[in-house]
C-alpha cells in the first residue's frame, strides 16, 4: 500500500484536555469500493484492514508516527478476534471507537467498535494484542517513555469503562449432551 495516504491524513494528537472518560472516537472513513464483495457488502477481510486503520489513528494520536518508526520501533499485531454483526456497503459512513483494556511494558491490549455512521448501528469489533518491538534486532522491546505515558493515561481512565462483551470471547462449537 501506498505510504502517502497516511501521510496526508489529518490525525488528531493527544492533549492532557481530551476526554479520556470514554472510548476514544479517533478514525472515520467510507465504505470503499473496492471494499465490497459479490454478496454487495464489505467482504470480511476489509472489516480488519478498516480496523486497521483506526489502529493507526490511536498509534498517530499517542505520538507513533513516521519519526517514532524510522527510530526502529513499532508495534506488531500478535492476536485478532472479530465480531461481524452487520453489513456496509460502498459509500456508507463508518466511525470507530477504541478502549484500552490492558497495557505493560511491551504489550498493548485493546478493542475497536465500528459503527454506522448514520444510524449508530454496531458493525463489528475486534479484539487485539500488540507486542511493541525494536524493528532492528526484531524482538520485543519496551514501549518508549512518551507514548507509554500517553497511553497510561488513557488506561488509567478506560479501567473505569464497563468490558464489552464481546471481550475474551472463546471461538466453539460446543458438544451436545
Amino acid at each position: 500500500m501506498d505510504n502517502e495516504i497516511y501521510l496526508t491524513r489529518e490525525y488528531q494528537r493527544y492533549s492532557d484536555t481530551d476526554n479520556l472518560t470514554e472510548p476514544l472516537k479517533l478514525y472515520q472513513c467510507e465504505v470503499d469500493k473496492s471494499w465490497v464483495d459479490y454478496n454487495n457488502h464489505m467482504s470480511e477481510s476489509f472489516y480488519l484492514f478498516a480496523f486497521g486503520d483506526a489502529s493507526d489513528a490511536l498509534f498517530r494520536y499517542v505520538g507513533i508516527d513516521e519519526a517514532y518508526r524510522d527510530s526502529g520501533s513499532s508495534f506488531y499485531t500478535v492476536e485478532t478476534h472479530i465480531n461481524y454483526f452487520l453489513e456496509a456497503s460502498t459509500a456508507e459512513p463508518l466511525y470507530f471507537t477504541t478502549q484500552l483494556l490492558g497495557l505493560d511494558e511491551k504489550r498493548l491490549h485493546f478493542f475497536h467498535s465500528m459503527y454506522h455512521g448514520e444510524t449508530d448501528a454496531l458493525l463489528a469489533t475486534t479484539e487485539q494484542m500488540l507486542l511493541h518491538v525494536d524493528m532492528q534486532k526484531s524482538a520485543a522491546a519496551p514501549i518508549k517513555q512518551q507514548v507509554h505515558q500517553i497511553l497510561e493515561k488513557i488506561m488509567q481512565a478506560h479501567r473505569e469503562l464497563p468490558k464489552p462483551s464481546q471481550v475474551g470471547r472463546v471461538m466453539q462449537v460446543k458438544a451436545k449432551t
